[in-house]
């Protein structure tokens, strides 16, 4: 009999197709030729990972201070950030390197420039990583902690040469100075999702952040 079989409410059906129409216009733009890997978005947020992307306009910010700090041939790590790592590859063609360090495995589309990274081992890195080798270390701990934020900064002091930008929360800011001896900058960091933790940006060295 027609009269048992169960009905989808029409809201909930109308949720449903919207969420499938989503779901394929997120699949048609993969495989479009327009289709850009390195856009913020492409791998999308894993909110179990505590991930987060930064907006459009934060991201370009923080990627062209960080091939300012570098200066020229110089070498990136993102640590934790790979909306900056995305943004700096939009910029491939100047002259500078980077490689991501990252829990999530999805970011391994990116190949050899993919290291992955559990900040709770922070020193198991790969032997082609040598000690003070980046000009400059772009950091962004996944957790509000100050344990997450020390093994984090083992990690930060063992790549950089001596710059390093942190992006964390604006409670964070004791510890920051007292594990990585930056300070506060005047820029603050946007999200593409409105966080509910006020953030900002952490400097040891004069940036264009002020």
């Amino acid at each position: 009999d027609d009269d048992d079989i169960p009905q989808l409410s029409s809201h909930t059906l109308a949720a449903l197709q919207e969420f499938y129409l989503e779901q394929q216009q997120r699949e048609g733009m993969k495989t479009s030729q327009e289709f850009n890997q390195y856009s913020i978005g492409s791998i999308e947020e894993d909110w179990q990972l505590s991930q987060f992307w930064y907006s459009d306009e934060t991201a370009s910010r923080l990627a062209n201070e960080a091939v300012t700090a570098a200066g020229k041939g110089g070498r990136i790590a993102c640590v934790s950030a790979p909306s900056v790592y995305q943004k700096l590859k939009e910029h491939s063609s100047e002259d500078f390197s980077v490689c991501i360090l990252e829990y999530d495995r999805r970011f391994s589309v990116y190949g050899e420039e993919f290291i992955f990274y559990d900040y709770n081992h922070p020193l198991n890195l790969p032997a082609s990583l040598q000690p003070h080798s980046f000009d400059i270390v772009v950091a962004d701990p996944p957790y509000l902690s100050e344990e997450c934020l020390q093994k984090t900064a083992e990690t930060i002091k063992y790549l950089t040469k001596g710059k390093i930008l942190l992006c964390t929360g604006a409670v964070m800011e004791e510890q920051a100075a007292k594990h990585l001896g930056v300070k506060i900058c005047k820029f603050i960091p946007k999200h593409s999702r409105n966080l509910a933790n006020e953030f900002r940006c952490y400097v040891n060295y004069a940036s264009g952040l002020d």
